[in-house]
This record gives C-alpha cells, sequence and structure tokens, in this order.
C-alpha cells in the first residue's frame, strides 16, 4: 500500500500488523484462537466504511443538525468517508470507480423500488439530494458491500478457484439484478437462479490468510455469510427509521428473513464485479471445461 501525505497513520499501522504474514510458532487451540482473533480483525478492518457509515446513520438526529436534514447530512459523511478512503490510499482510484459503479446500480434499484407502482419501501424524511423519492446517499449503502468486499481480497489475500468463465458469472449476475425488477411483473426466479448460482460456483473455493496459513472455503458460504450480515445491516437501518418497509410503518418488526437470500444473490452481482477489477483478475482461476 502506497502512503501518501494525507494518509491515516493509525489506520495504515493497523494494516501492517494485520498483512504482516511471517511464520508463527503456533499450535493448537493457540493457533485457532490467534487465526480467529485475527480472522475478526481482519473483517472489522474490511467494514470500515460500512461501521463508519453506520455509526454515522445511528448517531445523527432524525431531525438533522443544524437545519441539514438527516439524509443530506448522512450524504456529506458518506462522501467524506470515501475521500479520506482514496486519499490515504486504502482505496485505489480503480476500486472507487467499481464503489461508483456500485452507487449508480443502487440508485437505479432504489428509484425503481420506492416509485408509485412498486411501494416495496420509503424514505420517510425530506432531503434537499432526494431524487425522485431516493435520497442520494442511498447508493452508498450497496456500494459499502463492494467497497467491504475490495478491502477484505486485500487484508485476506484472496485468491479464488476454480472460478467460472466470466462470461457465464457476468451472465447470472445480470439476471440476479434483473430479477429485482422483473419480479413484480412476470414472477420471482429467485430460487431458479440460486439454483443456476449453486451449480455455476460449487467448485469454486476462495483461498484465504487469516495470519500466517492459507485456508479455503466454499465460495457459496462466503456468500451466504455476508448475505446475512448485511440483513442484520438491513434490520438495524430500518429500526432507526431511515427507510421503512409498508409492514413497518405502524410498529417495527424484524426485516422478513426472505430478504436473506436477495441479500446473497446481490452478494453474487457485487462479487462478479468486483473479481474483474486489473489487480484481482489475476488472483481469480478460472475452471476450464
Amino acid at each position: 500500500m502506497n502512503k501518501t501525505p494525507g494518509s491515516a497513520p493509525i489506520t495504515l499501522a493497523l494494516d501492517n500488523v494485520l498483512l504482516d504474514t511471517r511464520p508463527r510458532r503456533l499450535g493448537g487451540w493457540r493457533r485457532g484462537g490467534a487465526e480467529f482473533l485475527y480472522f475478526g480483525f481482519k473483517n472489522a478492518r474490511a467494514c470500515l466504511f460500512v461501521g463508519l457509515f453506520f455509526a454515522a446513520m445511528m448517531l445523527t438526529p432524525r431531525a438533522g443538525v443544524f437545519g441539514l436534514p438527516r439524509y443530506d447530512l448522512l450524504l456529506l459523511v458518506a462522501l467524506a468517508i470515501q475521500l479520506w478512503m482514496v486519499r490515504s490510499g486504502l482505496e485505489t482510484i480503480d476500486e472507487l470507480k467499481a464503489i461508483c459503479l456500485f452507487h449508480a446500480i443502487g440508485f437505479a434499484l432504489e428509484a425503481f423500488k420506492v416509485s408509485g407502482a412498486i411501494q416495496s419501501w420509503a424514505y420517510p424524511d425530506f432531503a434537499y439530494t432526494k431524487v425522485i423519492g431516493v435520497p442520494l446517499f442511498s447508493g452508498f449503502m450497496y456500494a459499502a458491500i463492494g467497497s467491504y468486499i475490495v478491502q477484505a481480497w486485500r487484508l485476506f489475500d484472496l485468491r479464488i478457484r476454480h472460478h467460472p468463465p466470466h462470461w457465464m458469472a457476468w451472465t447470472i449476475a445480470i439476471l440476479i439484478y434483473l430479477n429485482f425488477f422483473t419480479h413484480h411483473y412476470i414472477g420471482d426466479y429467485r430460487w431458479y437462479l440460486a439454483a443456476c448460482a449453486l451449480g455455476l460456483y460449487s467448485r469454486t473455493t476462495v483461498v484465504f490468510r487469516p495470519l500466517d496459513r492459507d485456508r479455503k472455503m466454499p465460495l457459496l458460504l462466503s456468500f451466504v455469510l455476508i448475505g446475512f450480515f448485511i440483513w442484520l445491516a438491513e434490520n438495524i437501518g430500518t429500526f432507526w427509521g431511515v427507510w421503512r418497509y409498508p409492514n413497518q410503518l405502524g410498529a417495527w418488526s424484524v426485516v422478513h428473513v426472505s430478504k436473506w437470500s436477495s441479500w446473497s444473490l446481490l452478494v453474487i452481482m457485487t462479487f462478479t464485479i468486483v473479481a474483474n477489477l486489473k489487480h484481482i483478475k489475476q488472483k481469480i482461476h478460472v475452471a476450464r471445461a
């Protein structure tokens, strides 16, 4: 990682510790405990943007601050975090471009879902930066997923084995995204797409390094786990009233567990975009027929 004059010394120092892969003389429960702790620390560090952004969501009063509406303030906070991460070297310009793409994809989905004809959810508060019913900060919630994957790729030195051909991965990713729109008109094909993804990625494994040794797990399992934590974050967001589903307008209730599957599928789409970044694509082994 390149250090710049505006870098964040504490974060960079932490990264140097987390990226230290020198062999350790550990065995038994000590190794297991150390790898578990490093796995947790690296995941927490990869969630830097997510953590700061959601902290802002929880700490910002619903009435706003100094006359500035909450949604507008959240947009400014998200932009400031993103700018800081790029200037400090925590993200590259190429990674920022991918994250901006996530923002655009997320905004398009949000605009459709909150439209008068659909009304899947709503943003109840006023904002100057609301466009066709969607506050501009909302795209950063999708960008946060991409940011996590980008950061985790570096911190865990991720490598992918037996990845399906990229054109197949792109096809299923596009179909997953389209289904979020078309299921309102021609039926929900989520489970058919999930079955296709299961077949497509059934042999795919992700190799990662929590400490000084490589470990591996099925890539599909990582999709499901990330989707679960996004579902938890969604519950936090709706609990704090940042947005609401129709069944939460009277009183808050847990977001239906079916959303977990939707988020897991969205993670597949996000992963596909990240996997095409030049410096990441080099670490992906594509399966051959």
